[in-house]
């Protein structure tokens, strides 16, 4: 070893770094404790042997500029043997002998190292996402620039050239106003960050996006603003889409709030969750108080639910779960009663489940009601052609039967001249004409059916018409023990009619009251205006009409008598055929045992 003293050997045994000295022959002639620790003690050994186990000098080894051109020489090297890198200084040394040595100084940058190449991989990452970014990303100053940005942020923003970019004013260029540039820098500066905070920005061609930005402040070191980085997602597709939706959504909402018929969706139990201005109307409940307090059960009785229930289960009502047609009658809570048609479906979940139901009711009252009143118009015309046709018959067979009659009648008047009075035969031909002119009575009934009285019709007061016949008929009444009550409004309006057919009605109507009162009893007649009709109303306390024999009364020869001298059934139906023909209606009323009740219609003038 050359003179190295050996305080100088200690006090490099204190070192942190490896420290040792070869010679000009590679030898070892030093190694300080930190070397001893690593390779073990070499001294005396080849160096290369010692670091790295070579027969022969390193690669890496500097010895000609060191002991040649006597320069220090720094460089970083690896040594797999040791796993670590160091900073190498060597150095060269002359001893006092006159020899050179090299001094090498191995400081241990292994951690240093590691660090910087996790922080340069750390960079590399941030620098790629940074870069590939599906979203805007962005660095700004409080002054309002980008100070950087990701390529995705200039292609949201429509910008190729990103010094371009660089160069905008924030607040005129990109922010639809100045003024939410201004609000959002006081609301990320108050509260350190902003998370979707929504914007429109304007794109490089003009045009707007939608953007959500999460950002938070940089400050510098004392505290200060710097400025503000953060993300930018283009929303511009998604607020189309949801626009559409909300469009849709309302459209829908109107068209269920805006239809006449009530519509009303429940849950499983029952509960009622919507009500449409519809339901409002023809139920007479308010939304506020139906939804969520009320049940449908509570709308229209438990059975009805249970059974509308049921039948959207049953495939025979429209296919399991639905119900196409329900007919639904139900008085509401003010006491109006409804007629309509329900429709119902139920509402399923993905796994098939059910979870609501959603039902139509369909108001149908003014439709049946006009049904109603076609079918009574049918059955009008149906009895006017009945008439028609046995008015045609009826004229037929009274022309045929009316001569040879009136030829009977005049031979029978001229044997009354021929038989004395007090003469037997006399009765017997009595009762042949008696019987003779019945049945001309009944043929000139039948042509009067067929061939109702032309005669010109005039104005008409009824009130007048039936106090006429009260002069006549009173004596009957009284005869018959029938009290008669008149409630004649006093001024009923006037008529256009036939008086003749007018009282042929009245006279058949009385005729069947004394009929139908043969132990006596009450007739009422009244008259009253409604509207541009007259009403004209005979009551009696007779017999009544029985149930199945109502429909019946105006056909012709339907009677119930059972005397067929008093009647052969043609009274109502000309009763009928003259009121039609005045452009009026008759109608009738009965309960069997106890009244009947005929109301004549008639049109004022």
């Amino acid at each position: 070893m050359s003179d190295h003293t050996p305080r100088l050997l200690d006090a490099l045994d204190a070192f942190e770094d490896g420290i040792y000295i070869v010679s000009e022959e590679f030898t070892v002639e030093y190694m300080n404790r930190f070397m001893k620790d690593l390779f073990g003690d070499g001294v005396g050994k080849k160096c290369h042997k010692v670091l790295l186990n070579y027969e022969t000098p390193c690669d890496w080894c500097n010895y000609r500029e060191i002991f040649e051109k006597n320069e220090t020489r720094h460089s970083e090297i690896y040594l797999e043997s040791a796993k670590k890198t160091f900073a190498l200084s060597e150095i060269p040394v002359t001893n006092r002998d006159g020899t050179r040595s090299k001094l090498s100084i191995y400081r241990d940058i292994t951690r240093r190292k590691e660090q910087a190449a996790l922080l340069k991989f750390s960079e590399e990452n941030y620098q790629r996402l940074f870069t590939h970014a599906g979203c805007g990303v962005f660095i700004s100053s409080k002054q309002g620039r980008f100070l950087d940005v990701n390529p995705a942020l200039l292609r949201i923003l429509g910008y190729r050239d990103k010094e371009e970019f660089l160069a905008l004013d924030l607040a005129r260029d990109v922010y639809l106003a100045p003024g939410d540039r201004e609000r959002y820098q006081r609301i990320i500066e108050k509260k350190g960050r902003v998370v979707d905070y929504e914007l429109q920005w304007r794109r490089r061609d003009g045009h707007l996006i939608d953007i959500l930005l999460t950002s938070h402040v940089r400050y510098g070191t004392n505290g200060e603003v710097l400025g503000y980085e953060g993300i930018v997602v283009d929303v511009t597709e998604r607020k189309k889409s949801e626009n559409k939706i909300r469009e849709a959504y309302d459209f829908l909402d109107n068209i269920i709030s805006c239809s006449p018929n009530a519509i009303m969706a429940m849950d499983m139990t029952g509960r009622i969750m919507l009500w449409n201005r519809g339901a409002e109307n023809l139920f007479g409940l308010p939304a506020d108080e139906v939804v969520d307090n009320m049940t449908v059960q509570q709308i229209y009785s438990r059975e009805v639910a249970a059974e509308v229930t049921r039948m959207m289960r049953d495939s025979e009502y429209g296919g399991v779960g639905r119900l196409t047609s329900y007919p639904l009658t139900f008085e509401r809570r003010d006491g109006v009663r409804l007629e309509g048609n329900l429709s119902a479906s139920f509402l399923y979940d993905e796994q098939g489940k059910e979870t609501a139901t959603v039902a139509l009711f369909m108001d149908l009252r003014e439709r049946l009601k006009t049904e109603r009143e076609l079918a009574e118009a049918r059955q009008h015309l149906l009895q006017s052609e009945k008439l028609a046709a046995m008015g045609r018959l009826t004229s037929q067979i009274a022309h045929e039967l009316n001569n040879p009659l009136f030829g009977i009648m005049n031979t029978l008047e001229l044997l009354k001249t021929e038989i004395p009075p007090s003469n037997k035969r006399r009765r017997l031909l009595d009762m042949s004409l008696s019987e003779t002119v019945r049945l001309a009575d009944m043929l000139k009934k039948m042509l009067s059916f067929s061939r109702p009285d032309e005669t010109e019709r005039a104005a008409l007061d009824v009130n007048t018409v039936i106090d006429e016949l009260m002069v006549l008929y009173d004596k009957r009444f009284r005869e018959n023990s029938i009290k008669v009550k008149l409630d004649l409004t006093p001024d009923p309006g006037i008529i256009m009619a036939s008086r003749d057919q007018l009282r042929q009605v009245f006279i058949n109507l009385f005729s069947n009251a004394m009929y139908a009162m043969p132990d006596g009893g009450i007739l009422t007649l009244s008259t009253r205006p409604n509207g541009n009709m007259v009403y004209i109303i005979v009551e009696d306390t007779g017999t009544g009409i029985k149930p199945e024999h109502l429909e019946k009364v105006f056909d012709s020869f339907f009677t119930t008598k059972t005397d067929s001298i008093k009647g052969v059934g043609l009274g109502l139906s000309v009763c009928y055929g003259f009121i039609q023909d005045h452009d009026g209606d008759i109608t009738v009323e009965s309960q069997y045992g106890e009244w009947t009740r005929f109301t004549i219609k008639l049109p004022l003038a």
